[in-house]
């Protein structure tokens, strides 16, 4: 069944509106009819719908039913990643949307290729960024569309991490550390995972990320790229975690 999010304005007593890009994507592309059935989310709700009235710029849509969304872990899992070239951004926001990630944020560290100086590239690669997080979800049936935050300088990136917990970095210097090990005693129910660059971090980066309590890990003897690690380390916390359904 096709999923949709709506704001909470959208919702009626026992109605829901449809606007937008959406209205044209439920009729000339799934071509659905009155009466049938979809699944609108607003604020971890999930409300089984059927198509009432088909308006020129608005759907309105008939509430069936509706109860608390259960496809989201338990652990948050925000992603601090640094900027990667050409379309590898857009891959690691759309597969960390669909394994479970909660959140992204773009890092731009010392050895990043990319660099967005410039605000409005800023705004404009950010505001892409999130239409492939929102479409990824509808995808996945999450119950929330992760946000790409922003994009933040290394310095930056640590004042978020300030009294964080749980903040996870794997480094391809790291030997004996592994990643399974440090997810044994998570504090809270938040993980903050840290991936570097195409040319890895630099050994000062690692000292501060240190410095604000990162564990260092390994993700195994072979050597990731930036667009693999980060999917890699994430279904790796998920798994462990118990929300990927492996038993």
């Amino acid at each position: 069944m096709h999923r949709f999010f709506v704001n909470s304005e959208q919702i009626r007593d026992s109605t829901i509106s449809i606007i937008g890009k959406d209205v044209n994507h439920i009729k000339n592309v799934l071509r659905l009819s009155p009466g049938d059935k979809l699944e609108v989310v607003a604020h971890n709700i999930v409300y089984l719908c059927s198509l009432k009235d088909f308006l020129d710029e608005e759907l309105v849509l008939k509430i069936i039913s509706k109860a608390p969304g259960t496809n989201e872990p338990d652990v948050e899992l925000v992603l601090y990643q640094a900027l990667a070239k050409g379309s590898k951004m857009d891959l690691i926001i759309q597969k960390g949307t669909e394994i479970g990630v909660r959140d992204f944020y773009g890092v731009s560290t010392k050895r990043a290729v990319v660099r967005l100086d410039n605000e409005k590239k800023k705004r404009s690669r950010i505001k892409r960024w999130n239409t492939i997080a929102q479409e990824a979800a509808k995808q996945a049936k999450r119950d929330y569309i992760p946000e790409v935050k922003g994009i933040l300088t290394f310095e930056e990136m640590l004042e978020c991490l300030k009294g964080e917990d749980n903040i996870i970095v794997p480094y391809e210097a790291e030997e004996n550390n592994s990643i399974g090990h440090n997810l044994r005693n998570i504090k809270n129910g938040r993980i903050n995972l840290i991936i570097g660059p195409e040319g890895g971090f630099e050994k000062e980066e690692i000292k501060r990320l240190e410095e604000y309590g990162a564990k260092i890990v390994t993700l195994g003897p072979r050597i990731l790229r930036t667009e693999t690690a980060g999917l890699v380390a994430a279904t790796i916390i998920l798994y462990k975690l118990g929300d990927l359904g492996v038993i």
